[in-house]
C-alpha cells in the first residue's frame, strides 16, 4: 500500500506557484554560499543539503568564524546561526523574492555578516531575473513546501545508499539550488570532452568545469511550469553511443532532456518504493558505465552496511 507520508503527492499542479518561489528563494541563499567559499571541484562548494529539518547550506566561512542557513519546513522559518553564538531568522510566509532578499542580508548584517551577490538566477530560461528586484514570484504555501521536503528526505536516504556502492571519485549528495534538484554523481576518473555551455544565465566556465570529466549522473527534480511532472532521471556525459537505446521499463529516454526519465508517481505506487529506485539507479548507470567502458572493477564495490566495516 502507497504510504502517503514517506512519498508524498508531487503534483505540480497543487505546488508550482510555491515551487518557483522557493527555488529563486533558494537562489538567494545558496549564492550566498557561491560568494563566501573557495571553489571546490564540479561547484559541490555550493550545494544544499537535506537535513531533519529541511534544507541546510552547511557551516559558511566568514572571517575567523562561520555561519549556517537552514530552510525549516517544519517550523516554516528561515533560520541562521553563526559559530560565535548568534542565531537569527524569519518566518517562511508568502512574500516576494525581493522582500525575502532584503530580509535576508539585513538579518545577515545584524549578526556581522556583510556580503552581495550577483542577483541574476542561473538557469532559468528567458530574460534576466533579477532576484532583489522581483516582485512576481509571492507564494509560500507551507503543506506544500514540507511534501516537497519530505520527497526530498526519501530520495536523499535512497540515494545515499547507491552512492555507498562505489569505491571512485562521487559526489555527496546535494541540492543544486540553480537547477533546482537533488543528485548524486559518479565519475570514470576519465577527463570529458569540453561542454558546449549554453546553459541560461550561466558561464560556459562554470558549466565546463562541472562537467570537466566523464559521469554518470542521476537525481530528483520536481518539475517547473514547461514540464510540470516531478521525476528521477540519470544522463552520462559524454553520452556513449547506444546509450539512448537502452530500454528500461517505466523509464523511457528523453530526447529534449538528454536523460532517462522515471516519473516520481512510478516510485510512489511501488510496493517496494526503495528497491524500485534502486534499481533505475543501478540499471542507469550500468548503461553508462558498460558502454562508457568505464574500469569497473576498480570503480564499484558492494553497498554499505550500516556498522559493517568494507572488506578489502
Amino acid at each position: 500500500m502507497r504510504d502517503d507520508h514517506l512519498w508524498p503527492d508531487m503534483s505540480y499542479a497543487a505546488w508550482g506557484d510555491t515551487a518557483q518561489t522557493l527555488h529563486l528563494w533558494t537562489q538567494i541563499v545558496g549564492k550566498t554560499r557561491l560568494k563566501l567559499t573557495p571553489w571546490v571541484n564540479h561547484s559541490w562548494h555550493v550545494t544544499l543539503y537535506v537535513n531533519e529539518r529541511g534544507l541546510t547550506t552547511s557551516p559558511i566561512p566568514y572571517g575567523d568564524k562561520s555561519f549556517e542557513v537552514e530552510f525549516d519546513f517544519l517550523g516554516h522559518a528561515l533560520r541562521i546561526r553563526c559559530s560565535d553564538g548568534q542565531e537569527t531568522g524569519f518566518a517562511l510566509i508568502p512574500q516576494t523574492v525581493a522582500d525575502f532578499h532584503a530580509q535576508f542580508f539585513e538579518r545577515l548584517a545584524a549578526i556581522g555578516v556583510r556580503v552581495t551577490i550577483n542577483d541574476v538566477a542561473n538557469e532559468l530560461p528567458g530574460p534576466a531575473l533579477h532576484l532583489s528586484q522581483d516582485r512576481t514570484h509571492s507564494a509560500y504555501d507551507p503543506a506544500a513546501a514540507n511534501r516537497f521536503w519530505r520527497a526530498l528526505v526519501q530520495t536523499d536516504r535512497v540515494f545515499k545508499q547507491f552512492r555507498s556502492g562505489f569505491l571512485g571519485k562521487v559526489s555527496p549528495v546535494h541540492f543544486f539550488w540553480g537547477s533546482f534538484d537533488l543528485a548524486v554523481t559518479r565519475f570514470s576518473g576519465r577527463k570529458a570532452p569540453l561542454h558546449p555551455g549554453g546553459v541560461p544565465h550561466l558561464p560556459d566556465a562554470v558549466a565546463r568545469e562541472a562537467y570537466s570529466h566523464e559521469v554518470s549522473s542521476a537525481g530528483f527534480w520536481p518539475g517547473n511550469a514547461e514540464y510540470p511532472h516531478a521525476v528521477f532521471y540519470s544522463y552520462a556525459y559524454p553520452e556513449p553511443e547506444g546509450f539512448r537505446a537502452r530500454i528500461f521499463a517505466n523509464a523511457p529516454f528523453d530526447t529534449n532532456f538528454g536523460e532517462f526519465l522515471l516519473p516520481y508517481e512510478t516510485i510512489r505506487d511501488a510496493a517496494e518504493p526503495d528497491a524500485a529506485l534502486l534499481d533505475f539507479l543501478a540499471r542507469s548507470y550500468d548503461a553508462a558505465a558498460d558502454l562508457g567502458h568505464w574500469d569497473r572493477a576498480a570503480l564499484e564495490c558492494a553497498m554499505g552496511e550500516p556498522g559493517i566495516v568494507r572488506p578489502v
